[in-house]
């Protein structure tokens, strides 16, 4: 096979701009990244020898190698692993083939502008991209590999700069030879004092040896001990940190670092972190979690889908089991109760940790930051994980109409109002457009706490449970608010109940004229400023998930919408002055305008679009004219 030359995906490249053209303060990482893909791969073929081992018969001793070559300045992160072939090298060096790859363009273009050279080596990690990473003391990297199983070897070299070639090679061991053709200044890498120091840091918790050298002069550059099997006792904060880096394949520090052994009837070690940043694909549709599973030290799989539940994937670490078979398959890990059993015991332990953080008040910021990260993520729990809910309403934490603090269910049940019998919520966007919505304003004049929910999943957690300690769940924008019932507010219930008499003919009025867009026309208990608003009939779609069904095509674009309420404040010199036209005047066709006015009026308020706006610009322009007259 003749080379061939290929481009770099758009991604790829803007990437190695970055990397080629930035300055960094921790150059040294590159040979973290290096070093941990190679133990990956040594990890993979030792998988895959368990039902294979003509795989690594001939060479089965795994290990990484660093060669330096102050001749030619080049420095070689060598490995016998599981190795590539020619799909795998476009595939894995020619792409970034992993979920949000919008989100990770949107990073990218927030660390060209920013400058911050600290947040652009981080993108390299978190997307699991590292070995772009060689770039930042490389002008050329040619990489020889031969995948394990076959004979055929391969040549991968590119200098960054927008395209790579691949061609055949002859004579290649099993595995991966990354040659790094070291850039001007960047010699000290190819000092053995200089690597051993940068491995002793960021690798020595590798469970494989990380030689330098060949043959049987390599000196050990690590204590090539899994780091979950030590005691805590003999572990530094700094040692899992870089476990947590290594792991995770992260630059930001753990939030929470758990390691424990299960002991009885299944034997298990745990060493897991909740990363103090958020992953750019927690939310991807597959929801995958990044925890390892091994099995007596042997790497088995990081995506056995019954070992963490979806809503704790934000996990990263390692589970080793001494109970499972080595040769299990990951087909096998789906149905496998000794896993299931695994799987509950990590998930308690787990949410009791968090519920310690949770309740920790001296330090009620850090679980904030925790909340404001995973909290929406942890929400999908509550409607798929009936065992656990009771911890898991015990984490929930909500911004309220009440201040900026966030405040838990037990909280608010304890500082409910008097006569006060449902917990009351709004759905919407964003926090600060839900504040200026008019179906709060009698709750605020009452004093009445809403929580306020900007999560698309808190439109199916919330009528999933239902109600906390007795008290029912009840959204502010559906009907029969029961306000009346409340004590408190300054308001005066004679002045409005005698504003509601006389009423009847304006509701009649409007009733007649909008039979056909809305359900229903009341007078509102709920609006004290505004004129009007919508609301959901009771045992109608809530109108924030209505939309958010449209937006994910979940109901048709063209679907009908379902027809509102459409609620007037009688209290409000509009409607007041309204009122009294229509007691006048009766059913006249003067009013028509006034009444659609007053229906788009709360459709603009609710975010929602005009079904016709031609029609509301002209009504509004005759209004406008009319009282200049």
């Amino acid at each position: 096979m003749t080379e061939e030359r290929l481009s770099f995906q758009a991604e790829v490249s803007r990437l190695l701009d970055i990397v080629a053209h930035s300055l960094y303060s921790e150059k040294e990482v590159f040979l973290r990244e290096l070093v941990s893909n190679a133990s990956d791969a040594c990890d993979r073929l030792r998988y895959a020898a368990l039902t294979q081992p003509e795989l690594s018969a001939d060479d089965p001793n795994l290990k990484v190698r660093l060669l330096a070559d102050k001749e030619a300045r080049t420095l070689t992160v060598a490995d016998n692993g599981i190795g590539m072939n020619r799909e795998d090298l476009v595939e894995n060096l020619g792409t970034i083939a992993r979920s949000g790859t919008a989100a990770f363009m949107r990073s990218l273009k927030e660390a060209e502008t920013g400058g911050d050279g600290r947040k652009e080596v981080s993108l390299i990690g978190q997307f699991g991209v590292g070995f772009y990473s060689a770039f930042m003391v490389a002008d050329r990297v040619t990489v020889l590999t031969r995948k394990a199983g076959e004979s055929q070897g391969w040549r991968w070299e590119s200098d960054g700069k927008g395209e790579f070639t691949v061609s055949e090679a002859a004579d290649l061991p099993r595995g991966t030879r990354i040659v790094l053709h070291l850039r001007e200044g960047d010699d000290e890498y190819l000092e053995e004092y200089r690597l051993g120091a940068i491995v002793r840091k960021y690798s020595d918790h590798i469970a494989i040896p990380i030689l330098f050298g060949e043959g049987d002069d390599a000196k050990a550059l690590n204590s090539a001990s899994a780091l979950w099997t030590r005691s805590k006792s003999e572990i530094t904060a700094e040692q899992y940190k870089e476990f947590y880096h290594h792991v995770g394949h992260a630059f930001d520090e753990p939030w929470l670092t758990l390691h424990w052994r299960a002991e009885g009837a299944l034997e298990y070690t745990n060493l897991l972190f909740v990363p103090s940043t958020k992953p750019f694909d927690l939310f991807d549709p597959k929801r995958a979690h990044r925890v390892k599973l091994y099995v007596k030290r042997v790497f088995i799989t990081d995506a056995a889908e019954g070992l963490i539940p979806p809503y704790l994937r934000f996990l990263r670490g390692v589970v080793d089991s001494e109970d499972l078979p080595l040769n299990i398959s990951r087909e096998m890990l789906q149905h496998n109760p000794m896993l299931a059993k695994i799987r509950a015991g990590i998930t308690r332990r787990v949410l009791s940790e968090l519920n310690k953080k949770a309740k920790d008040t001296e330090n009620a910021a850090e679980y904030q930051a925790f909340w404001e990260n995973f909290g929406a993520v942890l929400k999908e729990g509550l409607y798929e994980d009936y065992e656990h809910r009771d911890e898991l309403l015990k984490l929930l934490r909500f911004r309220t109409t009440a201040g900026d603090g966030l405040v838990s269910l037990e909280e608010y049940v304890g500082r409910m109002k008097e006569g006060q019998e449902a917990i009351f919520t709004i759905s919407g966007d964003d926090v600060d457009s839900l504040l200026r919505s008019p179906q709060l304003e009698g709750f605020k004049a009452k004093g009445v706490e809403v929580l306020l929910l900007t999560d698309p999943v808190d439109e199916f957690w919330v009528p999933s449970v239902g109600q906390y300690q007795g008290k029912p769940f009840k959204s502010v924008t559906r009907g029969g608010a029961d306000l009346g019932k409340i004590q408190g507010g300054e308001e005066k219930p004679e002045e409005k109940e005698a504003a509601k008499g006389e009423l009847s003919d304006l509701l009649a009025l409007l009733k007649l004229t909008l039979q056909d867009a809305v359900k229903d026309v009341r007078p509102s208990e709920r609006l004290t400023d505004s004129a009007v608003c919508l609301v959901a009939d009771e045992n109608d779609m809530d109108m924030h998930l209505e939309r958010l069904l449209k937006q994910h095509r979940q109901l048709g674009a063209d679907a009908p919408a379902a027809k509102r309420i459409l609620e007037v404040n009688p209290t409000h010199p509009l409607i007041r002055r309204l009122a009294d036209r229509a007691k006048a005047d009766g059913a006249a066709v003067t009013l028509e305008d006034a009444a659609w006015l007053l229906l788009d009026q709360a459709r603009i308020v609710e975010g929602e679009a005009l079904p016709d706006p031609a029609a509301f610009a002209r009504r509004l322009a005759s209004a406008m004219e009319k009282g200049l007259a």
